[in-house]
């Protein structure tokens, strides 16, 4: 079959890539020349595990192509995915649409014979019908389906959430379309993932709604942290415990500081002003977005609470950037909170992310980045572990405390146990848990 994706993003690609090795025929369009005649080069301007291998192995077989020539690429499609961005519109919260809209034109001028367009791209409820009324109006002969195909995947594992997923949600208001999507995605039929057939308008509130929903599990579990601390509980403990209730499941269940990212903060924002619009006000989330920026911006108070009160002229020193381990991602990063309290207290910030340091940069020019872990903790007063990377996992504290002029350590993903760290005569300080599993908020637990 052959497929046109319009963006060459994050879903652009990984969508794009998935689907040409299902044995798909697929091109990926976008405007910026530099883009594609990077990624024809075999360059991924994104991080993601396994990715670059994906794009090359499809590039080779001939499957996988690259172009900023919308119209040939679209004229030949049976399918054509939109899979542009979707950011906050500035101001107001809003899905900024311009996007989607400028990818609608263009295909409807470029259309020919019988079409689905299918919506990647997160959207508010009732874009879909907008999407067809453009292509009609842009040209009333183009005999086209319009469909709501929301993605689902996990920066970090997205391939697998692509091959393996719990769900394909696809809304149709046009019959024909059923059996395209479902040729589309006939590979995974082994796997026996479950596609299911909605409306259009009920296609898209699905992927508000389960951002949304996921996003408050973790502020859930952020406030039951903070209670924790009060009331000498272990959040990692409670979070298991109300895990193992198959109604509500363990993930998403991890205390830390804040969810940030390319979706949930965006999504969430854009949730809560279509049910503004719609008289139908989403106040769990709204006070779900509230809890969450104030909370990233508190864990630079616990970093100043573990130093004695005050972190004017001294050296954090902060491991992990991004806003989860294995992406290049630092939207929404709650590093940027914490980094940007300790700054206005006076503190000196040297950092260290294994990919996101080139993108961290262009936000944050007064951190002092360095090559590794290691080189963080050289005369720190203070290591705060931020995005729990698989290398922050195992470190030699021995040398880490060698290295640092006062050995406090502000674990803010529960990566180690209390017991270890303070055998290495740590002050150490963590999310949720008592003394002999982590520290209490503000309270110095050095080995004695």
């Amino acid at each position: 079959m052959k497929i046109a994706i319009v963006g060459s993003g994050y879903v652009g690609l990984v969508t794009g890539g998935c689907l040409a090795d299902f044995g798909h025929d697929v091109t990926c369009i976008d405007k910026d020349e530099d883009k594609i005649e990077a990624l024809e080069r075999g360059e991924i301007p994104i991080y993601e595990p396994g990715l670059a291998e994906l794009v090359k192995a499809n590039v080779a077989a001939g499957r996988l192509a690259f172009t900023t020539q919308l119209a040939g690429a679209v004229a030949a499609a049976q399918v054509v995915f939109i899979a542009v961005g979707t950011p906050s519109r500035r101001g107001d919260g809003h899905a900024d649409l311009r996007y989607v809209r400028d990818a609608a034109r263009e295909v409807a001028e470029a259309v020919s014979g019988f079409t689905v367009v299918a919506t990647k791209s997160t959207v508010p409820v009732g874009t879909g019908d907008e999407v067809a009324q453009i292509i009609a109006t842009t040209n009333p002969s183009a005999d086209v389906a319009v469909v709501a195909n929301p993605e689902f995947l996990r920066e970090g594992a997205a391939i697998d959430d692509f091959k393996r997923p719990d769900r394909i949600v696809v809304g149709i208001e046009d019959e024909r379309a059923r059996s395209v999507i479902s040729a589309v995605y006939r590979p995974l039929y082994l796997n026996k993932s479950p596609l299911m057939f909605t409306n259009r308008r009920t296609a898209e509130l699905i992927k508000y709604g389960a951002n949304a929903f996921l996003a408050m599990k973790i502020t859930f579990i952020n406030e039951m942290a903070d209670l924790c601390e009060a009331a000498g509980g272990n959040v990692q403990e409670v979070a298991r415990g109300m895990g193992l209730d198959n109604r509500i499941g363990g993930k998403f269940l991890h205390a830390g500081p804040g969810f940030g990212g390319s979706c949930f903060p965006k999504d969430t924002l854009a949730l809560i002003k279509i049910g503004q619009d719609l008289g139908s006000p989403m106040r769990l989330v709204e006070t779900t977005v509230s809890i969450n920026e104030q909370r990233k911006r508190a864990m630079s108070r616990k970093v100043v609470a573990a130093c004695g009160g005050e972190v004017r002229g001294k050296t954090i020193g902060v491991l992990g950037l991004t806003f989860k381990p294995n992406t290049d991602d630092m939207r929404a990063a709650p590093s940027l909170d914490i980094i940007g309290g300790l700054l206005d207290q006076g503190a000196r910030i040297v950092a260290y992310d294994p990919y996101g340091m080139a993108a961290a940069r262009g936000l944050i020019d007064t951190v002092e980045y360095v090559s590794n872990a290691y080189a963080v903790a050289d005369n720190a007063d203070a290591l705060v572990l931020v995005t729990e990377w698989d290398e922050f996992r195992s470190l030699d504290l021995a040398r880490i405390k060698t290295a640092m002029k006062a050995p406090v350590l502000v674990d803010l993903r529960n990566v180690y146990s209390h017991d270890e760290v303070t055998r290495h005569g740590f002050a150490y300080f963590s999310v949720g848990r008592p003394a002999g599993a982590g520290g209490k908020s503000g309270q110095s637990e050095a080995a004695e």
